[in-house]
């Protein structure tokens, strides 16, 4: 069973590749074809990126690190408030810059979580003598 879920894993990747190539076509013949590149654009190729790196991270390791998908998070977030513009409400721009923070927040906990500094990874040891 666990050999078949393993293979069922790796197909979805390949498409989840294959997709991802594709769009990153589809989206750099866009631009081209009207001439223009606008930030959205260039986050979408970084949206793009990034997946491509999960598909790598997942190949290469059999695991997701949560850090990849805060990151597409982060990204998707930026560019849904750049491509809402101006016409968006204040208040709901003031929602998302909240969590893009809690976001970064994570991302900056998860990072450091095991540095000396934080020392959430220490383990206490028995010094007493017997």
């Amino acid at each position: 069973m666990e050999k078949i879920v393993k293979q069922i894993q790796l197909l979805t990747l390949i498409i989840i590749l294959i997709s991802t190539v594709i769009a990153i076509g589809s989206e750099l013949y866009q631009m081209f074809k009207i001439n223009r590149v606008t930030l959205a654009d260039l986050l979408l190729l970084f949206l793009y990126l990034e997946v491509l790196a999960m598909v790598r991270v997942f190949w290469e390791s059999q695991s997701i690190q949560i850090t990849l998908p805060l990151f597409i998070a982060i990204t998707a977030l930026s560019r849904f408030i750049i491509l809402q513009g101006k016409s968006i409400n204040p208040e709901i721009l003031v929602y998302e810059a909240g969590a893009i923070l809690l976001i970064a927040l994570a991302i900056l906990v998860l990072r450091f979580r095991n540095s000396p500094i934080v020392g959430l990874n220490k383990k206490k040891t028995n010094t007493s003598k017997k």
